[in-house]
């Protein structure tokens, strides 16, 4: 039994068949959540440091730095039984479509900072930095992640089962 069927194994039956269901997306909302942890702890320490008059700047590095981890992490999970390109070319594709996700994920964060001006001197240090967060972290990974989804299963990703599910071996004590 693989650890996602264990878990799946404790939800009550109605949500479990939902789960079940929309697998793939769960997989990938939960590489989300984890690139979501290394964009923002990654974003907040380049902002708050050597990048402090950068901050969307920093938001990009961190993205970059959240969209590799999110390629493997994606690729060997979220979507292992989909494929249908060559590794290069899936890879070229992902990241060119991460690219305008990227782009997409910044704009909220630019039109706080520099069309509405949620920035020092004109805000206090605490408003700034809630607009960065809600501008840059919430609306800004919302629109990023439906805009990859589907991107992915569109272009990257597109065909269901075109490699193989490794299901591992009995053991012996099974």
């Amino acid at each position: 039994m693989t650890f996602v069927e264990s878990v799946l194994a404790q939800v009550p039956e109605p949500l479990r068949g939902v789960l079940i269901r929309h697998r793939e997306l769960l997989k990938f909302l939960i590489v989300g959540g984890t690139t979501f942890v290394i964009d923002n702890g990654l974003w907040f320490l380049m902002k708050l440091t050597v990048l402090e008059s950068k901050p969307v700047t920093a938001k990009a590095i961190a993205v970059l730095m959240a969209t590799i981890a999110s390629y493997v992490l994606n690729r060997e999970w979220s979507f292992r039984t989909r494929g249908g390109r060559e590794r290069h070319h899936e890879a070229a594709l992902y990241f060119l479509v991460s690219g305008g996700g990227i782009i997409i994920n910044l704009v909220p964060l630019w039109i706080s900072r520099y069309v509405l001006d949620l920035k020092v001197p004109n805000v206090d240090r605490w408003a700034q930095e809630t607009a960065d967060f809600v501008a840059g972290s919430i609306i800004g990974t919302l629109l990023f992640m439906v805009f990859r989804f589907w991107g992915f299963r569109r272009w990257v990703f597109p065909e269901a089962n075109a490699r193989p599910r490794i299901v591992p071996a009995p053991t012996p004590d099974d």
